[in-house]
């Protein structure tokens, strides 16, 4: 890997465990960590199962503060943050004033009227700070903390029980977030995640992460967590059929094609890209996200060439892994709104032409939202 890469304020725990790394959003990251009660199946299991612990720390963190503030941010971001009280969290994108199409996709954490806390992807991150600081209105700053802090995810059925072992706060409605403290250090408790599961994500500055990450697992050790890779994370977040912005959204999609108006303050008075979202939305998209499930024994790959016969392509996957819930080849893919959504497709799978059926995520029934 490019010796010039980012690395977690986590990474000695994870060489010391004997993780795989891989290069992610300039970051070396942990993909799975090997031995007997690793690997990417046995850490998805125990995501669906128990609990699991990522290390998320290559997600960017950027603080938009001032008088002001929050009403920036709704005006340029695609949510509507009137949606939500302080104290609240927000999924919302980040679009191309001129096309529509998505710079980024990401969390937003609605402190108060003066202080908004923006989760963006690794890769993306210094752009979408390049964006907001370019048109922030007086007294208004946005300041990028991406090497300041780190965050971890904690999911599964059983993470409550892991927060409240170590003193964190627990039971807050999904995609509420709560102040605490953890050694007399402030950390920022949300029920999020990117698994489909129950479960939580922690902003903690580097200081404090390697005696949080210690306690966390010394304190899931009888519950069944296991650390986790992004290899795990990624068959979770397919099997809940969660787009990944590079993959299955970028600047060339749109939140139509996305299949994400439910993401859009359509009713705002503006937010960035607004005139040509709402121009597509109204003549219609001619490509959606679409789910797509194997037959037989296929694994879609990204790229893969999609077609209603073996002459008439009609998109292309976007995303595509085994499912092992499902046991079986699952995927996303930009399709051609010409096409039937429960139709029958051919993926061209290593030059066989495979059988999938279009569906709409997600593929494994989520309890992220459970009380």
């Amino acid at each position: 890997m490019p010796a010039d890469l980012r690395q977690s304020p986590l990474h000695d725990r994870h060489v010391a465990l004997g993780a795989k790394f891989a290069e992610f959003g300039g970051w070396s990251m942990p993909v799975e960590y090997p031995g007997e009660q690793g690997g990417v199946l046995k850490e998805h299991a125990a995501v669906r199962e128990a609990v699991g612990i990522f290390d998320v720390s290559h997600l960017g963190k950027a603080l938009v503060a001032g008088p002001g503030a929050a009403a920036y941010v709704n005006a340029t971001l695609t949510n509507d943050l009137r949606r939500i009280a302080p104290g609240q969290a927000q999924y919302t994108l980040c679009c191309d004033e001129e096309t529509g199409g998505i710079v980024d996709d990401l969390i937003v954490y609605y402190r108060d009227d003066e202080h908004v806390l923006l989760v963006p992807n690794a890769a993306n991150t210094a752009e979408v700070v390049r964006r907001l600081a370019a048109q922030a209105p007086d007294g208004v700053t946005v300041t990028d903390h991406h090497r300041d802090y780190a965050v971890l995810a904690v999911q599964g059925p059983r993470s409550d029980e892991v927060l409240t072992a170590v003193g964190l706060p627990v039971g807050h409605d999904y995609m509420a977030f709560e102040e605490a403290e953890f050694e007399g250090v402030g950390v920022v408790v949300c029920r999020t995640g990117y698994t489909g599961e129950r479960g939580y994500e922690l902003i903690a500055v580097n200081g404090v992460a390697g005696a949080l990450w210690d306690r966390l697992v010394a304190a899931g050790a009888e519950l069944g967590l296991l650390p986790c890779g992004l290899g795990a994370r990624d068959t979770l977040r397919t099997e809940m059929g969660y787009p990944l912005h590079g993959q299955d959204i970028s600047p060339e999609t749109t939140p139509n094609q996305g299949r994400l108006g439910w993401a859009v303050g359509w009713d705002k008075e503006t937010f960035w890209g607004k005139e040509a979202i709402v121009a597509e939305r109204e003549a219609g998209p001619r490509r959606v996200l679409r789910g797509i499930v194997a037959t037989g024994r296929g694994i879609p790959r990204p790229h893969m060439q999609v077609s209603l016969t073996e002459h008439v392509p009609v998109g292309e996957v976007t995303s595509g892994t085994f499912s092992p819930t499902l046991k079986k080849g699952i995927g996303l893919a930009l399709v051609s709104t010409s096409v039937d959504p429960q139709a029958e497709v051919g993926v061209d799978v290593r030059g066989r032409r495979e059988i999938f059926q279009l569906t709409k995520p997600p593929f494994v029934q989520p309890s992220v939202r459970e009380a």
